[in-house]
């Protein structure tokens, strides 16, 4: 029986704003190592026998990033299917399901979020490897983690009778929801809870088949939402209309707390699924102040504090159990034990309407990226970066025209009718309505100042024509 990771990606990570935000989310961040948490997820069955390469399925805002990162690792997913609006897990899960019956009808998945952290991989794979029997046998198994202190952050899994034959896996008696702090002290003390880890392994037939028994709405609407859909370069685009008719719900609500066949792996591995700016300076190393620093910090007579800098100096004096998180548009300062209320600057924003939520002031593209200068009545300042080989689309603004400077590079310009080739320190100018594009035929990044000028600056103001990344399709 062949193992395929099963990657799901569609999180938004609202208590890790300001970093985390809609469209750049925690699982692309590199908030616990060198690498992405999506990255260190595709990374961590590396080696062990059966594992064949991954599914993702993620947010269609973010495919391209998520297929760049796995460029970056050397890997080719089996598919990465993209989903046009977030409904949950088990939804996410049963496309994935559907893709991997047609591939492999033996198909077993593994499915893992893709923001958890896991310290002690071997101890993982070693779990994994024993979980697949279980799933081999028809089981749907799921990884408890085992407690160290009583957290109320958790969902619990409460522990029934040893799976004949194969110990040391238990039947799950029940799963249960977060508790209050006394209760979550009963079940450290008992033994037999577990925190719920979300992750799954099973056979892809047998979710289907379980799914049609407990919420035969959600597989129908997925069933159509696959078979509708269509490859795109690299990915699959479910049919949206079909997607959005699925209930939303997770895999634990829509199966696992239905099925009778629901067995439960222990796993301790050092494992968290970094929810909160707590979990980050939890899990990260501490300097003998307990403080753990990221960026240009200065730190006096300060403990027990997360302080993370990205864009300029943050200097801290007498604080304690604090959080610090400076980006170049917002900066989060918060009380260590508060930390998942970050969530409501979050709801606050959207309420209000402020871009903060969505995106940072550098907005990735799958041509580069975009950041915004300086902005003011009619005008904004834009620095562009474009990747060797990569190009705007061809397009055209109906209330602005722009300014564009080389400052690095070589570009290749479409404006009207004709090409323009411009090196360091030339520029050009496209009028309102005027049909344009940016290329960047060379080898190194090529960079932009763009000045955008015009009663409507809003990135609406776009009509597509060509565009090697079919955007103009969706």
């Amino acid at each position: 029986m062949k193992i395929y990771p099963v990657i799901l990606s569609g999180g938004s990570g609202t208590r890790l704003w300001p970093l985390s935000r809609e469209h750049y989310p925690k699982q692309l961040l590199a908030l616990a190592g060198e690498r992405t948490m999506l990255q260190q997820t595709a990374l961590r069955l590396d080696g062990l026998n059966g594992i064949q390469p991954p599914v993702l399925v993620c947010n269609e805002e973010h495919r391209f990033l998520v297929a760049e990162q796995m460029h970056e690792l050397g890997k080719t997913p089996a598919a990465i299917i993209l989903e046009p609006v977030g409904r949950n897990t088990a939804p996410a899960l049963t496309l994935a399901a559907l893709f991997l019956v047609e591939k492999d009808p033996d198909a077993a998945m593994l499915a893992m979020p893709a923001d958890h952290v896991i310290q002690d991989v071997p101890a993982f794979q070693a779990a994994v490897a024993q979980a697949a029997q279980c799933a081999g046998a028809g089981y749907l198994a799921t990884f408890g983690i085992v407690p160290s202190k009583p957290e109320t952050g958790y969902g619990y899994i409460r522990q029934g009778q040893p799976l004949s034959g194969h110990d040391p896996v238990r039947c799950v008696a029940s799963f249960v929801e977060k508790p209050d702090t006394m209760t979550a002290a009963q079940y450290l003390a008992s033994g037999d809870y577990l925190w719920n880890s979300g992750m799954f392994l099973l056979r892809a037939r047998t979710w289907l088949d379980e799914l049609k028994r407990a919420r035969p709405d959600i597989l129908q609407a997925c069933e159509a939402a696959f078979r509708q859909g269509r490859q795109d370069g690299e990915f699959y685009r479910v049919n949206a209309e079909a997607f959005r008719s699925s209930p939303s719900d997770s895999i634990d609500y829509a199966v696992m707390e239905k099925t009778d066949r629901a067995v439960v792996m222990q796993l301790a591995a050092g494992w968290s699924d970094i929810g909160a700016w707590s979990a980050i300076w939890e899990t990260a190393a501490r300097d003998v102040q307990g403080n753990v620093t990221q960026g240009d910090v200065f730190a006096y007579d300060t403990h027990n504090t997360l302080l993370i800098s990205k864009h300029r100096l943050v200097a801290a004096v007498g604080l304690e159990d604090v959080i610090v998180v400076e980006t170049p548009d917002a900066v989060l300062i918060a009380n260590k034990d508060r930390a998942q209320d970050v969530k409501e600057i979050v709801i606050r924003l959207k309420h209000e309407r402020r871009s903060e939520h969505l995106m940072h002031r550098r907005v990735f593209r799958p041509w580069g990226s975009y950041e915004g200068i300086d902005a003011g009545e009619r005008f904004q300042v834009k620095r562009l970066i474009i990747n060797p080989g990569a190009a705007i689309s061809l397009q055209l603004h109906h209330h602005r025209a722009e300014h564009w400077v080389v400052v690095k590079g070589t570009a290749r310009v479409t404006r009207g009718d004709d090409i323009l080739h411009l090196g360091e320190n030339q520029s050009t100018y496209i009028p309102v309505g005027m049909k344009h594009r940016l290329e960047n035929p060379g080898n190194a990044l090529l960079e932009i100042i763009e000045v955008q000028s015009g009663d409507y600056l809003g990135e609406d103001d776009i009509v597509r024509f060509e565009d090697i990344y079919d955007r103009h399709k969706q």
